[in-house]
């Protein structure tokens, strides 16, 4: 065995040759200081196209990232060709920190979260009034995850043409929760979408609902007619609407005065990743009577503090029975 003295320093060291002739493998990477930042407008099967700037852009996610993986409106760094040619492909290489995510569950007994949306200012639930008949668990549960992941909720009712929206409008009235009415007649003549493009002006907006319940269609009302997309009708037989939008799209608003991010319809909207204690920051006049709590409460318990704090005067009993309906839900399915 050949000895070396102290000094490290000699000539004739050995060194170990890379048989595959590449550079050898190291942990430092790249900064990437030259990367332009985009925004993801849609994800199909490892390709993500993205604007930057004023350019749509077609890029991949570098190895680099590991499993992080990009969503639409995620704000995401991008090298590479930025031209937006044909046949050109650029490299995902930093996803920014989001300021708000839009989560969901196959289901209540799945672990493993979706991410639908990044970066979105509010959530717009959309619900027809009949054809087919609203579900007020499903909307209860898309409220539950706005106000998980930081999204402001509006509630969008279509087709009242074919039923009043008194009933639902009386549920949700506790929460405060924004709303605007929509009929078919309104949405052809034009009519209800100054009402909806002020509930949307300078914000990004996530459109969810059930299939059937008119969300494409109304999503086409308020884009141009270049970006629109085919739309459905409900099942005579089942009920339920069927799927037109297979995956979500960001598409800008005329006079770049805001975003709508057109998701698939949902059947199940699982809740299994909800902390109960994120859902009552979005009750800030409830969230004080909450210190008296005891550990890992429910909210819906005989030791909830809640109680005597409705009991004193310091909220209305209406606010607190709404919070416990959509703490409930994740312990219920939607068509119960």
């Amino acid at each position: 065995m050949r000895r070396y003295s102290k000094n490290t320093d000699e000539d004739d060291i050995r060194h170990r040759p890379n048989r595959k002739g590449n550079r050898p493998r190291t942990n430092i990477r790249p900064k990437h200081e030259e990367a332009v930042l985009g925004m993801v407008l849609t994800v199909d099967r490892g390709r993500l196209t993205c604007l930057v700037d004023d350019r749509v852009v077609m890029a991949m996610k570098a190895r680099e990232l590991g499993r992080k993986a990009a969503v639409v409106g995620d704000r995401v760094a991008i090298v590479g060709d930025l031209s937006g040619e044909k046949d050109t492909l650029a490299r995902i290489v930093r996803i920014e920190p989001r300021t708000s995510v839009l989560r969901r569950t196959a289901d209540d007994d799945d672990p493993y979260e979706r991410v639908v949306v990044a970066n979105a200012d509010q959530l717009a639930v959309v619900t027809a009034l009949a054809d087919p008949e609203p579900r007020p668990r499903l909307i209860d549960r898309c409220l539950v995850a706005a106000y998980d992941g930081g999204l402001d909720p509006l509630l969008v009712l279509t087709k009242s043409d074919l039923a009043p929206p008194d009933e639902l409008l009386e549920l949700y009235g506790a929460l405060g929760v924004p709303y605007v009415v929509t009929s078919r007649e309104e949405l052809e003549s034009g009519e209800a979408l100054d009402r909806v493009h002020k509930l949307l002006d300078g914000k990004i907006t996530a459109f969810v609902g059930h299939s059937g319940v008119g969300k494409t269609t109304l999503v086409n009302a308020l884009v141009s007619r270049e970006r629109r997309r085919s739309t459905g009708v409900v099942n005579a037989v089942t009920g339920r609407g069927r799927h037109t939008t297979t995956s979500a799209r960001a598409i800008p608003l005329p006079g770049n005065d805001g975003w709508v991010v057109d998701t698939p319809g949902v059947r199940s909207f699982g809740l299994h990743h909800v902390d109960p204690s994120r859902v009552i920051k979005a009750f800030p006049d409830l969230e004080p009577g909450t210190e008296g709590c005891p550990r890992a409460c429910s909210h819906d318990e005989q030791d909830c503090a809640l109680d005597e704090w409705v009991a004193q005067g310091h909220a209305d009993p209406a606010r607190l029975y709404s919070l416990r309906r959509l703490l409930s839900t994740r312990e219920r399915r939607e068509g119960d």
